[in-house]
């Protein structure tokens, strides 16, 4: 009786270790959210995307160093709410390839590719949402179709120089390659990634299943994009001035006040007259970057109000 009483104990205290060490179980894991991803051939390679839900289109588009995985909190609100979502990893980010090269990354690339894509899935019109340097490719994005987009949502973007504050301006060169390579190392990915939520999120409460959908894509080697990024566009941010004064659509802006990676304050006078930005349409938020991650159903009301 003894031994059996024994063997109990030490199952539960297994036990007990085992479900302590577990992974989150309760969430979409980033393994999933690939299974859940569509693909469309580029000229220049292999983009996955989400597409979900059926009406009324809203693309999401990601930034810099993220994917559409920076959305998955908000791709089941939107559907559920009766839009249909397009969510791509655009060339060199989340599960899309990441050829070699460096003058496939331009912005100028990117929203090329970005408009092929909503081609191919036969959308004329659709809300964009947009995020960091997703900005750049929206930018873009107008000047090749200044008519398919209907609404704009705009979230902590890069638009002018004023207020954009990146983490590393690097001419091209092996310094760069160096610098970058290291988002691709293990052990220096960790400490990178680290450093990013501490200045992307007011409290770093990601699980280690959220936080994989993060590192995975740079510790499988995407890293081309950011060396582009780092070292031709933060270097010589384009002038979209003149691209915006043109754009003439109903235009939200949310931004987290707390960014200090891309500043509201510096720009907004720039940004609300040149987008014409009605005053009820310009939410700044108690976050910082990450505001898809930590303000969820702020933004989820926002855009949906907005919309309707």
């Amino acid at each position: 009786m003894k031994y059996i009483f024994c063997i109990l104990l030490l199952t539960v205290i297994v036990s007990c270790k085992s479900k302590k060490n577990m992974i989150d179980t309760t969430k979409p894991t980033y393994a999933d959210f690939r299974a859940g991803q569509e693909s469309f051939q580029s000229d220049d390679g292999l983009i996955k995307y989400i597409d979900r839900g059926e009406g009324e289109v809203i693309v999401l588009l990601h930034g810099v160093p993220t994917s559409a995985w920076l959305y998955r909190k908000m791709i089941d609100g939107l559907v559920a709410k009766g839009y249909r979502v397009i969510a791509p990893d655009m060339l060199g980010f989340g599960s899309s390839d990441s050829p070699k090269g460096y003058d496939l990354y331009t912005p100028e690339a990117h929203g090329k590719r970005l408009l092929a894509l909503l081609d191919f899935l036969k959308i004329e019109h659709w809300t964009h949402v947009f995020h960091d340097a997703g900005g750049l490719w929206t930018w873009e994005l107008f000047k090749l179709a200044p008519n398919r987009i209907e609404k704009l949502v705009v979230l902590n973007s890069i638009i002018y120089e004023d207020g954009f504050k990146p983490p590393m301006r690097f001419e091209r060169g092996g310094l760069t390659k160096l610098s970058v390579s290291f988002y691709s190392n293990k052990l220096t990915n960790r400490t990178i990634m680290k450093k990013l939520f501490k200045n992307a999120l007011m409290e770093n409460n990601l699980t280690a299943n959220e936080v994989e959908g993060y590192r995975k894509p740079l510790l499988e080697g995407k890293t081309n994009s950011l060396y582009t990024f780092f070292s031709s566009t933060c270097n010589a941010l384009p002038d979209y001035r003149e691209t915006l004064k043109k754009i003439d659509i109903p235009s939200m802006v949310i931004w987290g006040k707390h960014d200090k990676m891309l500043q509201w304050e510096p720009m907004k006078d720039a940004v609300i007259a040149d987008l014409k930005v009605k005053p009820e349409h310009i939410h700044v938020i108690d976050s910082k970057h990450y505001i898809q991650e930590e303000s969820t159903d702020e933004i989820l009301k926002f855009i949906t109000d907005f919309i309707e």
